[in-house]
């Protein structure tokens, strides 16, 4: 018996450090080959965590990234965390993280001490992989759809969620819609709700929790209150502007780029015209658009400053969502918040749908060549059935192509 108890304990480290490989190295594939922006990147991870490896069943998927879009931050970042965190716990999270992470550092970085000024904007290998996330988006969408809109009523909402959305652009429009929808969903579902998703095993204490949430809010308070009592040094200052950057965002993504100018530019850590460039070189790499954080950084502080930066504004996400999932099947498993979800799933598909076309297909199909090659890329991916790097290679040859 002792035996048997001693084998068990020696083998579940083993196990938790393949999982945590396992997430790094999955997490890593897409953090170099996840291009087009954070609506793309849902599209990526859904094709490879539901779809590929069935890490997450669709309707839990469907409402982390729900949560996800509820909570300020990088969206497509704080889903990819939670899957981390539900596969291999809270270092799970951590390693996702870094692999989706790391490689656009990496490369933005290296932007800014070699290649400032570079105009990649206009390369042709850029624009088809702009076309690519046409393609990745659309096959999202229809999966998506089926799924979470398939009866008129949700189908209703999620093309009214798509309509408000391209119509009515504010800082907080996206949560108000989320909102309004899952009071709808509420309202038309809470007597007939579908049966929940599989619970999931998320090692997260509730403690630990809410300890994350504290000192989310504690940062958000005190760091501006140290730097204007003269408390803070260059490296505090720094650490504060890009952590409230990063939590006072909803919908992440391109959202982020104005908070971060009146931040950096005003204060001589970046040029205007430095601001612009790394913007252009951050179009260029996979992964998260927040890691344009760690272009402004190195131009602030070299490779320290990129690392504060960086840290710093995916802080937020990471403690928003370690603090949140915990309490989150609980939540599931409720006929109300079911209903709600019901609703907030439909709207969005809306959104997603509102993004294929502004910013996706509006930047990127400008001529019948540029839709000749969506079609053929969305081809690939939804009946080929190709990996998504392959479709991501054929979209940069395209694009280079058509240039």
């Amino acid at each position: 018996m002792e035996h048997s108890k001693q084998e068990t304990v020696q083998g579940t480290p083993k196990g938790r450090i393949a999982a945590l490989l396992e997430v790094l190295g999955v997490s890593t594939k897409l953090g170099l080959t996840s291009f087009g922006g954070p609506v793309a990147h849902l599209g990526y991870f859904h094709n490879e965590y539901v779809r590929r490896r069935k890490w997450m069943d669709e309707q839990s998927y469907a409402d982390l990234v729900a949560l996800c879009q509820f909570l300020p931050g990088p969206a497509s970042s704080q889903v990819g965390i939670g899957i981390g965190a539900v596969r291999a716990g809270l270092l799970g999270g951590l390693v996702a993280w870094i692999g989706f992470t790391l490689p656009s550092v990496i490369a933005l970085v290296a932007f800014a001490f070699l290649l400032q000024g570079y105009d990649v904007a206009g390369a042709g290998w850029i624009h088809g992989l702009k076309i690519v996330a046409v393609a990745i988006v659309a096959q999202a969408i229809l999966g998506m759809g089926q799924k979470l809109a398939p009866d008129r009523t949700r189908a209703t909402i999620a093309v009214a969620a798509a309509v408000i959305s391209l119509t009515w652009h504010t800082a907080y429009s996206q949560v108000l819609l989320i909102i309004a929808a899952g009071a709808v969903g509420w309202w038309l579902y809470r007597k007939k709700t579908a049966e929940p998703g599989p619970a999931l095993h998320i090692a997260i204490s509730r403690t630990f929790a809410v300890c994350s949430l504290i000192l989310f809010a504690v940062l958000l308070i005190a760091l501006p209150l140290l730097r204007s009592a003269g408390e803070a040094g260059g490296g505090l200052a720094l650490f504060d502007s890009f952590y409230r950057s990063g939590s006072l965002v909803f919908g992440g993504g391109h959202v982020v780029l104005p908070l971060l100018e009146r931040e950096v530019v005003p204060a001589g850590w970046v040029s205007g015209e430095d601001f612009l460039a790394g913007y252009g070189a951050t179009q260029a790499v996979p992964g998260p658009l927040f890691t344009f954080a760690g272009y402004l950084g190195a131009m602030a502080g070299g490779l320290p400053g990129a690392a504060v930066a960086t840290l710093a504004i995916f802080l937020p996400a990471f403690l928003l969502v370690v603090g949140a999932l915990p309490f989150w099947n609980g939540l599931r498993s409720s006929p109300a918040v079911q209903g709600a979800l019901m609703g907030i799933n439909a709207a969005v598909v809306g959104i997603l749908l509102a993004a294929l076309y502004d910013p996706l297909w509006t930047t990127a199909i400008l001529g019948p060549l540029d839709f000749s090659l969506a079609l053929i890329l969305f081809v690939l991916l939804v009946f080929w059935k190709l990996p998504p790097w392959m479709v991501v290679l054929a979209g940069a040859a395209g694009g280079m192509l058509l240039g």
